[in-house]
């Protein structure tokens, strides 16, 4: 059954994993605010990342752990960055307006539908459906069969061509403007006076934070080449048109880390990258089937990546993607663009000499696996949203037990007063290792229902016979089996269950 994308953002907000920002205020399009389960739930993928790429990175080709290092750098950095990253002269999309509903629109993200023998061509936004496609002809009164077109991104039409096009909100052709450049990044100013000289911006990626830290990462650790520096951060780009929910908002986090690398090696590392990130999703709870691998095509590669390998990305069959699928990795190889770049315009040298290669002087090319993961928590969501209309709850959020903002929740089976002591006893034994749930108000039904909304693996029940025989009832959330253990092996029993 095709899950409703509505009913994922409902439940997130009822639940507590995700809010619109400054709700009571109606909201700010484009940014969100994380629920007690939500940062619960992004917390346990950062850590899980970390923990792949800082503290347990994996091992090289050769056998051996490869080596990676962290930081955390400042989002306001100096202008001058963003200068020689490409950002102030080329980070903009092309954008078209409409004139008659004063709309804007991506030029990227229409979709027309074109035919020789039409003098009218309908646009759509790209995640449109057929339907809503077959809906919107017969209203314009032309043929509904969408055979009988061919469906053409805007951006490969000439502009000679928009007199015939009926923009996506319109009924009438010729409403849409030439495409303009929009800057996406955010600006500010640095001080108490607001001028030119002292503009700043936000960081648009947290990437040039680690380029700007290379020289300090090699003068003060003992890193040698091959390695990485791996970063999480908050980022801020002006989306034009943020949407569907959390997947493309103003403010969002990045998980991104940077392979320097022998020019050489290059093609090696961006295929070892590709494949330990693959499986790190699988790892996480993604199924396979919902994963995609896709090479850029020529004319999507960023500047960066333009004279080397390109970007492969790894993809994940959103609801509102479906049947197609939407970016939440790429792998990108930058080759040394950003440190000569860097180089140019500060007069700092960027070269590495290797003592491993006959003191061979050079400057690094770079493979970046970079994921979004504010959109990976939407893809654990939507991943684990599965509908079940023969329990109360009629859906349940099947997290993997690493994954699940709360790991177990303890329920007295009654408010009874030999029960509940016991209760609080073992939550304040698991709390300590585990993030769990003491819950002791409604009828047990009820409270089963909400721990299969929010995800929960595992509910321990006391009740009568806990007092007689020191076993509780254990529920599993996904079969809803139960059986009974001894109180001394609750710890142990989380424990096991969390290796997974």
């Amino acid at each position: 059954m095709p899950v409703d994308m509505k009913d994922i953002v409902a439940l997130c907000k009822r639940r507590g994993f995700i809010f619109p920002a400054s709700d009571i205020y109606g909201g700010l399009n484009g940014f969100w605010d994380f629920g007690p389960l939500g940062v619960e739930l992004k917390n346990n993928l950062r850590d899980r990342w970390w923990k792949a790429m800082v503290i347990t990175p994996p091992l090289g080709p050769d056998g051996a752990p490869v080596d990676i290092v962290g930081i955390d750098s400042a989002i306001i950095q100096n202008p001058k960055t963003w200068v020689a990253s490409g950002h102030v002269g080329g980070f903009s999309d092309p954008m078209v307006d409409c004139k008659e509903t004063k709309k804007r629109y991506r030029q990227d993200h229409l979709i027309v539908l074109t035919s020789e023998k039409a003098d009218r061509w309908p646009a759509f936004h790209e995640e449109s459906e057929n339907a809503d496609m077959e809906k919107k002809l017969k209203k314009l009164g032309m043929p509904s069969d969408l055979s009988l077109f061919e469906k053409i991104n805007l951006t490969k039409l000439p502009i000679e061509d928009y007199a015939k096009i009926i923009g996506p909100d319109t009924k009438e052709p010729g409403t849409l403007t030439e495409p303009k450049e929009f800057n996406l990044m955010f600006e500010t100013h640095a001080g108490p006076i607001q001028s030119e000289e002292n503009k700043v911006y936000l960081r648009p990626e947290t990437a040039q934070g680690i380029f700007l830290n290379y020289k300090n990462v090699l003068d003060s650790t003992r890193v040698k080449m091959p390695f990485g520096i791996a970063q999480i951060g908050k980022a801020y780009r002006n989306e034009v048109n943020p949407r569907n929910f959390i997947f493309r908002s103003r403010e969002f986090e990045q998980m991104e880390m940077e392979w320097f690398c022998h020019p050489d090696e290059a093609k090696m590392w961006q295929e070892f990258w590709f494949e330990e990130r693959t499986k790190f999703w699988k790892s996480v709870g993604l199924g396979s089937d919902n994963l995609a691998m896709r090479p850029h095509d020529s004319d999507e590669l960023a500047h960066y990546a333009k004279q080397g390998l390109g970007t492969s990305d790894i993809e994940y069959k959103f609801p509102f993607t479906a049947p197609g699928y939407g970016e939440l990795e790429g792998i990108a190889h930058r080759c040394d663009f950003d440190l000569k770049s860097h180089q140019e315009h500060s007069g700092v040298k960027m070269e590495y000499l290797d003592p491993a290669r006959d003191n061979e002087r050079y400057i690094p090319h770079v493979i970046e696996p970079a994921a979004g993961l504010t959109r990976g928590v939407l893809a654990l969501i939507c991943e684990a949203y599965t509908v079940d209309e023969s329990r109360p709850s009629g859906v349940y959020l099947n997290f993997t037990p690493a994954m699940a903002p709360k790991k177990a929740a303890i329920l007295p089976l009654t408010a009874k007063e030999e029960h509940v002591p016991i209760a609080q006893k073992l939550y304040l034994e698991l709390r300590e290792e585990f993030p769990v749930d003491l819950d002791i108000k409604q009828n047990i039904g009820k409270r089963y229902a909400r721990q299969d909304e929010i995800g929960t693996p595992y509910c321990f029940t006391i009740d009568n016979d806990t007092i007689e025989d020191q076993t509780v009832t254990v529920r599993e959330r996904n079969t809803m089996a139960q059986e009974r253990i001894h109180l001394d092996k609750v710890s142990n029993y989380l424990r096991e269950k969390m290796k997974g």
